[in-house]
């Protein structure tokens, strides 16, 4: 019965894989084949993750052992790895964008009429301008995949995995992994030039993810903790046409019964919410939060 159970289950969730996905996440690993193997790979620098210890072994071994075979062989494992945490379609759209990747990658290097074995097409040796425009275009691939679905390097897998059991944020994990890449990357070339370049590299495709992820424009949460939250509650909903949470509180030390308004706005609009609030209620206790992301809708019903 088990057995039954977790097959109807796996084939519900397989059933929403979309072939729009499939083609979004397609392009995704192309984007990140041209800023690795068109940027980084030519003056050896390094991306993160998995797929920065990719590029270490292709360096190091044999020239018949290529970048996309060792990112199959190192990604692949993670994600199935992963697979009853993360669920099927995760999996299957990061295995799909990781051989695209993959793929991608070979006919650049291997198939197309293009040098990239000494310098890129685009940026010639200039450390600088590849270290930023690698990291810039491999992080809008991965950015890309993120938000489709699925993702390009296994290594996330394994920090959502293990991160929490060793007292670290993913992001923390992550960081100390790439930090070891970086070491050792100077440790086998005797040089720290390309690692520190490479930490540029990572520095800027993690700002493009989050661009790409969250977007430019994030949204604010704002609470405001007063004693007329009618009058502030119906000049923001008049201001603003969004709807707004009321929550019942307390003061502590006053006992005072208060009104906690809780409340979703653009960057752009906190200083007239401020001025508003303060115009109603100059004792109004006012916190800003920036949020990530934003589900539902909470605009004024009419």
């Amino acid at each position: 019965i088990l057995h039954q159970v977790s097959s109807r289950l796996r084939l519900d969730e397989l059933k929403q894989l979309r072939w729009q996905s499939f083609l979004l996440l397609a392009g995704a690993g192309c984007i990140n084949a041209v800023g690795v193997t068109m940027f980084l790979a030519p003056v050896n620098l390094y991306d993160s993750g998995i797929s920065g210890t990719s590029m270490l072994l292709w360096q190091v071994t044999p020239p018949e052992l290529t970048l996309s075979l060792f990112l199959v062989l190192l990604n692949i494992p993670l994600f199935l790895f992963g697979l009853k945490k993360q669920g099927w379609c995760f999996t299957v759209y990061s295995i799909w964008t990781v051989l695209v990747y993959a793929g991608a990658s070979y006919i650049i290097t291997d198939v197309l009429p293009v040098d990239v074995s000494a310098a890129s097409p685009f940026a010639g040796q200039d450390l600088l301008l590849c270290a930023i425009f690698g990291g810039l275009i491999s992080g809008t691939g991965s950015g890309l995949t993120i938000r489709f679905g699925g993702a390009i390097d296994g290594m996330e897998v394994l920090s959502v995995t293990f991160a929490k059991g060793l007292g670290l944020t993913v992001g923390t994990f992550m960081m100390i992994y790439n930090v070891f890449l970086y070491i050792l990357i100077g440790v086998c070339f005797n040089s720290w030039i390309l690692p520190l370049y490479s930490i540029l590299t990572y520095f800027v495709g993690n700002k493009t993810i989050d661009f790409i992820v969250e977007g430019l424009d994030k949204a604010k949460s704002v609470m405001i903790v007063t004693e007329r939250s009618e009058e502030i509650s119906q000049a923001l909903s008049e201001e603003f046409g969004r709807g707004i949470t009321q929550i019942n509180a307390r003061g502590y030390f006053s006992g005072a019964k208060k009104c906690m308004i809780y409340f979703v706005v653009n960057r752009f609009q906190i200083p007239k919410v401020k001025k508003l609030v303060t115009a109603i209620d100059a004792g109004a206790f006012i916190t800003v939060t920036e949020i990530s992301d934003v589900m539902g809708t909470s605009v004024k019903q009419k």
